[in-house]
């Protein structure tokens, strides 16, 4: 008989899953805030994990991907245990923003603190009862509102191999290398020995299905590569994605495409496409005269990210396109090689989504 699992001063029993919430603070006008934690508690021995949404609080996909996971999971049919944290930022999530009402961003906030800003307590929160009990977790983005993500995975390619294989094992069809960022989650789970993979998929303040359903298909891909899931009677197992062959792009570079004029854009490519240098992937059109300026993609890859918005000014970013050190977006991840020279040829830091203009 496994041990009960404390969190939050809460004793949950095997077999038994529930909501524990942990004081935040009060608003303003003396409401309570709490950091909500799901908490399915397995039977059978088995890893901890936590999947977390809304550290932005306009990032949406994520909320409804783990409202999904916890209406087909029970404790019963997992081994090990399972934490969710819906919206880790309540304070953006209800006022619609990217941030804390201090202008914090949350996810440049950590390790935290227990004396410091409110982003730093909420952080320092979230890092200490939830993260630091897992030994790995799935933390679930979107872009920016008036941008759309094609669903990848970002992580440290080159530094976690272990990250790198729960990377494959989710299947998506792009792992982008992302080095970790100081005053991020990834860092300071990191640092803790905690393997988190950050997930990107679709708009800020949107429901994007096609971003949703990767994200939950995804993450029970990774709950059954590390042996947590039991699926029902009938049901057959993605045996490549368990075996991390699902043949995702390796992605070790990136950049953007930008508006060559300002004026009105019209995309003919989107997210998921791949594009050869010199292809035509866009246009803006001067409203006043006959006249429009091809975007052309300066390399060959994929596009895993664009602009939604139709009215643009000259360098404004249009198009995210990736690809792999040898310009071969098409290889298999088990046959990418990374070098220095390769990421450095013609590539651009990967920002965070309130840089990119």
């Amino acid at each position: 008989m496994r041990q009960a699992f404390t969190i939050g001063g809460e004793q949950i029993a095997p077999g038994q899953r529930r909501i524990v919430d942990m004081p935040v603070s009060k608003l303003s006008n003396h409401t309570p805030v709490t950091l909500p934690v799901h908490v399915l508690h397995g039977i059978r021995p088995g890893p901890t994990m936590f999947v977390s949404a809304a550290i932005h609080g306009d990032e949406l996909n994520g909320v409804e991907i783990i409202r999904r996971l916890l209406r087909t999971l029970q404790p019963g049919n997992i081994n090990g245990t399972l934490l969710c944290v819906p919206v880790v930022n309540a304070y953006g999530f209800i006022g619609r923003s990217r941030y804390l009402p201090d202008r914090r961003d949350l996810n440049r906030s950590f390790p935290g603190s227990s004396g410091g800003s409110l982003a730093a307590r909420l952080a320092h929160l979230f890092l200490k009862e939830v993260v630091s009990r897992c030994s790995f977790g799935i933390d679930l983005h979107t872009a920016a509102v008036h941008r759309v993500n094609l669903p990848q995975i970002r992580c440290s390619i080159d530094k976690d191999r272990r990250a790198l294989d729960l990377a494959e094992a989710f299947g998506a069809q792009v792992v982008l290398e992302s080095p970790d960022r100081a005053g991020s989650l990834r860092r300071a789970a990191r640092d803790i020995g905690v393997d988190v993979l950050v997930y990107e998929g679709g708009e800020g303040l949107r429901f994007d299905e096609f971003a949703i359903a990767a994200g939950t298909r995804g993450i029970a891909n990774v709950m059954l590569h590390r042996g947590m899931l039991e699926l029902p009677d009938g049901v057959e197992p993605d045996k490549a994605a368990s075996r991390g062959e699902s043949g995702v792009l390796i992605a070790n570079a990136s950049k953007w495409v930008r508006a060559p004029d300002g004026g009105i854009f019209r995309a003919v490519r989107t997210i998921g496409n791949a594009v050869s240098t010199g292809d035509i992937i866009g246009y803006v059109a001067n409203p006043y005269e006959d006249s429009e300026a091809p975007v052309r993609s300066s390399v060959r890859g994929i596009i895993i990210g664009r602009t939604t918005l139709p009215i643009v000014n000259m360098g404004d970013a249009l198009f995210h396109v990736a690809w792999s050190g040898d310009h071969m977006p098409e290889r298999r991840a088990a046959k990418v090689h990374l070098h220095r020279e390769d990421r450095d040829s013609g590539t651009e830091p990967i920002m965070d989504e309130d840089e990119i203009i």
